[in-house]
């Protein structure tokens, strides 16, 4: 594999920094933070007030003094001394006191594909104040891969695509490494802001901060497939008034809203495909598309792109922890890279010379 298995097995602790929630997983122990990745600070004094679950429920509900900021955006950092605040509070006194306890530590971290040095930097700088060491960085879409039991050290195609609150990354790997990929700017984020900008634009009305997901679990049991109920009642704000205010909205509109934003995703499936030698897709036929992040649990997203592909789509069965679950794998050695013995030659005497 393209990743240094040798080196991983050294690290101590694996972090996940998403524009969503942040997940650590610490060798030995595994998965011990899963929290959204944002914090409150107190705009006054500079203190941190809360983190994780707690800060993301203070969303529109603080006063003036009290913002609430995310310092992760399309998985890399874009404010480091707050991502090392937040990731400081998230793992506690008692478990950053067992890993001060190693002589050398160790890091690894998700890397998006394609991310530009800066962004690399940004992610070393922030674990190295944590006291790391040294820090090893790993494709997500390999780790994801991984995470997800996929044989990506196998001559197969190996379809996956990371759906993730910012962008969605989209490979075929092979041979333990990435044959082709794509990174898309559209992911939970952008649908959440369709589902917005459609009720504001055609029902005047103005969603909680907090309910957008919601909405899009309550428009029927198959999300974006054409069937079930016809309508949904959303509470809001009046635009005009500023008065709270229900509506009832047709579920094919906000069906039509959602497809917006995916269009760009299908169009990078093609370009993937397109790129890829016909060989792997042909792979590709039976073996389908692998489907992580916490956006593919978005209901009827698998049954609309297994329409307009034609191959199958699966959901792995933990979607959204399946990038720091490949690290975990990768750091506990039950990960081994296919190993390719080089022909022996034919002694002169065995070939009658």
């Amino acid at each position: 594999m393209t990743v240094r298995l040798e080196q991983l097995r050294r690290c101590h602790v694996a972090v996940d920094l998403g524009a969503a929630r942040t997940r650590v997983y610490v060798k030995g122990a595994g998965l011990v933070v899963d929290e959204p990745s944002c914090a409150a600070v107190n705009t006054r004094t500079g203190g941190v007030i809360a983190v994780g679950a707690l800060a993301e429920k203070m969303t529109g509900r603080t006063p003036d003094y009290i913002r609430v900021v995310r310092p992760v955006s399309g998985g890399t950092v874009n404010d480091i001394d707050m991502a090392q605040r937040m990731l400081r509070l998230l793992l506690g006194e008692k478990l950053r006191r067992q890993l001060r306890r190693k002589p050398r530590l160790r890091a690894a971290a998700c890397n998006p594909h394609d991310s530009d040095p800066l962004a690399q930097r940004a992610t070393v700088e922030t674990l190295v104040g944590l006291g790391a060491r040294r820090v090893e960085l790993v494709d997500t879409l390999i780790a994801a891969a991984v995470g997800c039991q996929l044989p990506v050290e196998q001559p197969t195609a190996t379809m996956i695509m990371v759906c993730g609150a910012a962008t969605t990354q989209i490979a075929v790997l092979s041979l333990g490494s990435i044959v082709t990929a794509e990174r898309i700017p559209v992911g939970g984020n952008a649908v959440d802001h369709a589902v917005i900008q459609h009720l504001r634009h055609h029902h005047e009305l103005m969603l909680p901060s907090q309910s957008v997901r919601p909405l899009q679990l309550a428009l029927h049991g198959n999300g974006l497939a054409p069937h079930g109920p016809k309508s949904t009642e959303i509470h809001g704000r009046d635009v005009a008034t500023g008065l709270a205010r229900s509506v009832l909205v047709d579920t094919a509109a906000v069906r039509d809203a959602i497809h917006t934003p995916l269009t760009s995703v299908l169009d990078g499936i093609g370009r993937v495909l397109r790129e890829c030698p016909p060989d792997l897709v042909a792979d590709l036929v039976d073996r389908g598309i692998m489907m992580v992040g916490g956006s593919a649990l978005l209901p009827g997203l698998d049954q609309m792109l297994r329409e307009a592909t034609g191959m199958p789509v699966h959901i792995a069965e933990r979607p959204d922890i399946c990038a720091v679950q490949g690290l975990g794998a990768m750091l506990e050695g039950n990960v081994h890279s296919m190993v390719l013995n080089p022909l022996a030659e034919t002694p002169p005497n065995e070939l009658g010379e």
